[in-house]
């Protein structure tokens, strides 16, 4: 019996420790979204834009309360590390609601919305997104450095920064 626990224990945390991507795949970086002014764009050409830089995304809706939750942090990252990109993906339903969200909680950062729902995202099947906020974070060399993050106490989001960022440290979260 022991040797099945430990066998499950080590097939959960391998399989866990595989589902840590480096690259967005194919379908993830297809995906297409709307720009505040109602353009389509690639999720592969909002990785471009910013290309050689940190990039920090939080998927988001402005109907999420553990989103909303998390913006004060946000803000606080923001001022205390402005090379960063912040790219937010909106989950919202509407285009009305979430302009709202971003005008209401005076969001400043690039802001695409979602053209597919949740479940139907290819992008959101592909990196497993089953809650948000979904932090994750894109190195200056463009991997995947930080996969999966849900909160800001979650220390992963300041060492990854830290570590994409020379060695510059991140304090006061």
């Amino acid at each position: 019996m022991k040797r099945i626990i430990t066998f499950l224990f080590f097939a959960i945390t391998l399989t866990n420790c595989a589902q840590e991507k480096t690259q967005f795949d194919k379908v993830a970086l297809d995906e297409v979204f709307k720009n505040v002014k109602g353009q389509e764009i690639q999720f592969k050409d909002i990785l471009k834009k910013h290309q050689g830089k940190t990039i920090f995304i939080d998927i988001w809706a402005s109907w999420c309360s553990d989103c909303v939750g998390g913006i004060p942090k946000l803000k606080k990252l923001q001022k205390s590390k402005t090379d960063v990109v912040y790219v937010l993906l909106s989950l919202d339903k509407d285009t009305k609601s979430w302009k709202d969200g971003i005008k209401k909680h005076q969001l400043k950062a690039d802001h695409y919305l979602f053209t597919n729902k949740w479940k139907q995202s290819p992008f959101c099947k592909s990196i497993k997104l089953d809650w948000i906020p979904r932090y994750m974070i894109v190195g200056k060399d463009g991997s995947v450095k930080m996969y999966k993050a849900i909160d800001f106490k979650d220390n992963k989001i300041l060492k990854t920064i830290k570590a994409d960022d020379d060695g510059v440290e991140v304090d006061g979260f």
